[in-house]
């Protein structure tokens, strides 16, 4: 009888290690399908041309614009400061992607989860994280499509008709059809870099034409609204534009993921080269544009500083950017949109069972961009949305959830150097999470007053 029991008992021992064995397998079988697990053999390089291409991009063009509504002295205050905190809390997200021996948090939401709990820390992070990232995607389109607009109004003056941007869009979004197949961070390396390149070649382009553009008559750096109410809304839209303009943090551990790491060789240290050198093309390319900008046309700005009214000579070479423009999107897109694919994906294999199949990626990532494609035709709002988007999801996820995870991980001593700098990111970015969008919705009910849609 013993012995039957023990054979029994160590029957079902098997049985249960050979079910968590498979169990294990399946698991690992699903991370090597997973966007953003499966490749794990990016350089230091790899995360400088990604954290760029996300970061520099729409929000660039607009700077200028914002400069407008937030004069001189707060506008380059507002610049410098947003560029030391969000410098700051990348390092810490660096820092925490592997804070705990042995496991690395591959996604903003797994680090979240470890700071605030399973259940809390995705409802703190996925909603949030999702509105920045398919926002970005959002915003991209309709970035895309009018420099597309921009391009064909630059080089077909007078012999070409008037076409709706609405079509421009959607020739961006059928590139986005093809491309959005790439099955991870790697292998969109190669369109990261070339957008990279790009985001350098029209900021340079940009503010070296408005230098050579010379001085402009009646130039005024006052503020544009007569009312105090409006000043104040532009003012706060402004600072959602900047909030929008520095936005890396949403993707950076997602791309650090893709970097191999080992106990001796940790990925902190190539992924944090990458930042730096990420972060001095940043500083190079967004305070000649925003500084030069505004110098020279002051408040007359009310968009793009690549919109026709203020460049549009030489016209090749405006052009020219435009369509970097355009290829910085495109790659843009792809890194905002990765992480996006992954949950997607998660949840289909993870959740409701769906077999890690193309078919199954070819049908989920169409849906993603067709949506992307069809809010941004329909809500082409585009200083609004940065505004918007800007102040009510990045300034969360940029400005102070990372300090608030970093006093929760690593218990800085109250009254410490690091606690009262992490208390003084956080108090700033939740005032700029509650005052962007005001101006931002605002911005979005005046446009859309006059708009007619699919026009």
């Amino acid at each position: 009888m013993e012995t039957q029991a023990l054979t029994n008992s160590n029957s079902l021992y098997i049985h249960s290690s050979k079910s968590d064995e498979e169990r294990l397998a399946e698991e690992r079988e699903i991370d090597a399908w997973l966007p953003i697990t499966s490749n794990r053999n990016a350089k230091w390089w790899y995360s400088a041309f990604h954290n760029v291409t996300a970061m520099v991009g729409a929000g660039i063009l607009s700077l200028p614009y914002a400069m407008a509504q937030l004069g001189w002295g707060p506008g380059v205050a507002v610049l410098v400061i947003s560029w030391i905190i969000t410098l700051y809390t990348l390092w810490q997200m660096v820092e925490m992607h592997e804070i705990v021996p042995g496991k690395r948090f591959d996604r903003y939401h797994e680090l979240g989860q470890h700071a605030f709990g399973k259940k809390l820390g995705l409802w703190i992070i996925v909603p949030q994280q999702l509105v920045v990232e398919v926002g970005t995607d959002i915003v991209y389109m309709v970035t895309g499509g009018e420099s597309l607009r921009q391009f064909y109004k630059l080089v077909c003056r007078k012999d070409c008709k008037d076409i709706k941007k609405t079509y421009f869009i959607m020739i961006f979004a059928s590139v986005h059809f093809v491309i959005s197949h790439l099955p991870d961070l790697n292998s969109i390396a190669g369109v990261s870099l070339a957008a990279a390149v790009m985001s350098i070649s029209y900021s340079t382009i940009a503010w070296g034409a408005t230098l050579k553009k010379g001085e402009q008559p009646n130039v005024e750096y006052g503020y544009k609204s007569k009312s105090t109410a409006g000043t104040a809304f532009n003012f706060f839209t402004a600072l959602g534009d900047v909030a929008f303009a520095y936005a890396g943090h949403n993707v950076v551990l997602e791309i650090q993921a893709t970097i191999p790491s080992t106990p001796e060789k940790p990925s902190r240290k190539p992924m944090w080269k990458g930042v730096i050198v990420a972060y001095l093309i940043v500083a190079l390319c967004y305070f000649p544009v925003a500084i030069i900008g505004y110098w020279r046309f002051g408040n007359q700005l009310d968009g793009s500083i690549l919109d026709e009214k203020f460049l549009n000579e030489p016209t090749w070479l405006i052009a020219m950017a435009n369509i970097f423009v355009v290829v910085h999107v495109i790659g843009s897109y792809q890194i905002y949109a990765m992480p996006v694919f992954d949950m997607i994906e998660t949840v289909l294999v993870r959740k409701f069972r769906f077999k890690p199949t193309k078919m199954l990626r070819f049908v989920t990532r169409n849906i993603y961009v067709a949506f992307t494609m069809f809010v941004g035709i329909t809500f082409p709002f585009f200083i609004g949305l940065l505004g918007f988007f800007g102040g009510f999801a990045f300034a969360p996820t940029t400005y102070f959830l990372p300090c608030i995870m970093w006093l929760i991980i690593c218990k800085p001593k109250k009254f410490s150097l690091s606690w009262i700098i992490n208390w003084i990111c956080i108090i700033l970015g939740v005032l700029l999470m509650v005052i962007a969008p005001i101006g931002g919705l605002r911005s979005i009910i005046i446009q859309a007053k006059d708009y007619k849609f699919y026009s």
